[in-house]
């Protein structure tokens, strides 16, 4: 008995071990698949890019120190460099480091450098479609959302369009910031009413639909290199210009001009775009993360974009400059001149329709 009850207790007691190590293999091979599937994850996370070659793109602005184009522009550099985990980097280059606008865009056409972000009045030469932005107030009563929505959206007809004309100029379009603030005046004289616009010598861009604007409401428009701009205004040889607040700002108009009127004729916006052949030559991973870079700038940019124009206001206003805002009927008053009702059908027509097509797109949405 004593023999068979030890037998029975070491049977027992190799049972309880044998049960305790398989235990122990069961936790071990858990936690072992669970550090499997945490590596795996990492792995996906990365895997887009990791078996890519690095790219380096070339990126440039001429805008103002820290203006919103510099800004965004810098950005989405930062961005895409952070989403590809420094794969795909943008040297990007601001204030007119490598040029001014249309200096910018040629290089651009012809691949010297890769990215441009501006405005959309110096692209108009070399994508005539743009022009649509030229159309005097033709955003003024609409909201940013709505705004964005027509210009970015994938599914939107004036995006389609806007893209088949990028392309057909060598560029890729990539997108607009905007969130319906505007181009302002900037004068030595008080600008009140539309007949306080006779006789102005106004400095504005190389843009003849810009200029016809102006000369529509009876200013005298002319064009002046940007550099030679603040000498321009301290002098006298021109009494205004039209600029948005933060350009205003960075340029320290505001010690050379003393009324600040919110004409609000032309929406804010800074277009980015690529050169055709450098975005196709990019790996999918690589574009979609431009794309996703790009997105995701413009939407941190526009909740900023009403703050930076209203701080800037403000500097001006601080500065000693009076500011003029006008009421509904007053921009009114120059949609009903002849004029303007005239070049409305011109640029639509420079366009193809396009004007229309944008004004109906705004309306339905």
């Amino acid at each position: 008995m004593t023999k068979k009850l030890l037998a029975l207790l070491l049977a027992l007691f190799m049972l309880a071990a044998l049960l305790t190590g398989c235990g122990s293999s069961a936790a071990s091979a858990s936690s072992a698949s669970a550090e499997s599937t945490a590596a795996s994850a990492s792995a996906v996370t990365t895997a887009g890019y990791d078996d890519l070659d690095p790219v380096e793109l070339i990126g440039a602005d001429s805008t103002s120190k820290g203006a919103a184009g510099q800004i965004f522009g810098e950005l989405v550099a930062s961005k895409v460099d952070e989403i590809t985990g420094g794969k795909l980097t943008i040297d990007y280059h601001p204030n007119g480091d490598l040029g001014g606008d249309a200096d910018l865009l040629r290089q651009m056409q012809s691949g010297d450098i890769d990215l441009v972000v501006c405005q959309t009045a110096p692209i108009v030469s070399f994508v005539p479609e743009m022009a649509m932005f030229d159309l005097p107030m033709v955003f003024a009563k609409y909201s940013g959302d709505t705004i964005d929505a027509v210009l970015n959206d994938a599914d939107s007809d004036v995006r389609a369009a806007l893209s088949e004309a990028y392309d057909a100029a060598g560029y890729h379009y990539l997108g607009v910031l905007q969130n319906a603030t505007y181009r302002l005046t900037t004068a030595n004289v008080e600008l009140n009413t539309l007949a306080d616009f006779k006789g102005l010598q106004i400095r504005t861009m190389e843009n003849s639909n810009h200029m016809a604007f102006w000369s529509a409401i009876g200013a005298e428009p002319t064009p002046l290199a940007w550099a030679d701009l603040y000498f321009a205004l301290q002098t006298g040889t021109v009494d205004a210009e039209e600029n948005a607040a933060d350009t205003i700002v960075g340029a320290s108009f505001q010690d050379v001009q003393s009324v600040l009127a919110c004409t609000n004729h032309i929406l804010y916006a800074n277009q980015i775009s690529i050169n055709k052949e450098t975005y196709e030559s990019l790996d999918p991973a690589y574009q979609a993360a431009l794309d996703q870079a790009v997105s995701e700038a413009i939407a941190e940019m526009r909740a900023q974009l009403s703050d930076i124009d209203e701080t800037n206001k403000q500097v001006l206003a601080d500065a000693g400059m009076t500011i003029i805002t006008y009421e509904d009927s007053f921009f009114d008053e120059i949609l009903a001149l002849d004029e303007v009702k005239a070049l409305y059908e011109d640029i639509d027509a420079q366009i193809n329709g396009l004007g229309t097509i944008l004004q109906d797109a705004l309306a339905a949405s």
